[in-house]
Parts: C-alpha cells; structure tokens; sequence
C-alpha cells in the first residue's frame, strides 16, 4: 500500500500521514509480542499493574508480584486451571502542600494483571503470601485442570 498517491486529473500529491503512523504502530506492537517471555504479558500502560516473575519446576509453578504499598487484605486473587487473575487498588494518600507545590510520581488506581501460566495448576492447593510489597504464589501442577476460578486467599 502507497502512503503517496497521485491524483491523475489534478497530478496533485497526497500524502496520508495516519497511516504510515497505523504501519508503525503495527510493526512496533509486533516487535514487542515477539520479545515477551510467554505467558507474561505487558501490564497496562496508562496506568499501575504489578510487574511479574515467573519460574517453573517439575512440580509447580512459582508467581512473584511486585505491589508495594497495599495490604495483603486489598488483593483480590484467583486461579483457573492455567491463568492466574491479580486484581487491587492503590489508593492515593490525601496531602496539602502549604507552599501549593505538589509532585508525586507514584501511580494509583485499579489495576488488574491477567497471567496465562505454562501449564495446568490445582487451583484449590494454590497458596499465597504477601510479605514486603511481593506477593508469592506457588502453584501445584496437574496434568488436566477444571477452568472454574477459585478464590485465594492471601496470607
């Protein structure tokens, strides 16, 4: 496709910038899918979702989080039989300045962080904890899961 077009009565130039902005957004998006590791997709970007580590063993898989700033009793976790669903929110603190200067580079709000898990778990032996703004998930293999969602609770 021509992002330069020739008017054959008028011989006049049309250049159409949006769509050579559409092509380089493609080839960008396509460029960062080929560079995430599986099953690690890119949080939001116009907003806060926790950053993730994943790793695997014969027998589990092992989810780290990072959500500093909340209490284990502000998350909201659950697990389907290959995807883990994180969601919370990080509430802004109210603070007046006196001299009226305020800068915060902190980001708040809802977040939710969808992870697709390399392989089946046993959602209902999930454990959780939450200790130092990391919340750590250890999720027991199983050759076939049920894709109901269970509830985790977050200790």
């Amino acid at each position: 496709m021509s992002l330069i077009r020739k008017d054959p009565i008028k011989n006049i130039t049309h250049w159409e910038p949006f769509h050579e902005l559409e092509r380089l957004q493609r080839e960008m998006n396509h460029l960062f899918d080929r560079w995430a590791p599986v099953g690690l997709s890119m949080p939001m970007a116009n907003g806060f979702a926790p950053l993730a580590e994943l790793n695997e063993t014969d027998d589990v898989i092992n989810l780290k989080l990072e959500i500093p700033g909340m209490e284990a009793k502000d998350l909201d976790v659950q697990v389907t039989g290959d995807t883990v669903i994180v969601k919370g929110e990080r509430k802004t603190e109210s603070k007046t300045e006196e001299d009226g200067i305020f800068r915060s580079e902190f980001r708040y709000g809802e977040f939710e962080r969808i992870i697709a898990l390399p392989g089946k778990v046993e959602a209902e032996t999930v454990t959780a904890e939450y200790k130092d703004g990391i919340l750590t998930l250890k999720l027991p293999k199983v050759e076939v899961a049920e894709k109901t969602a269970v509830k985790v609770q977050v200790g």
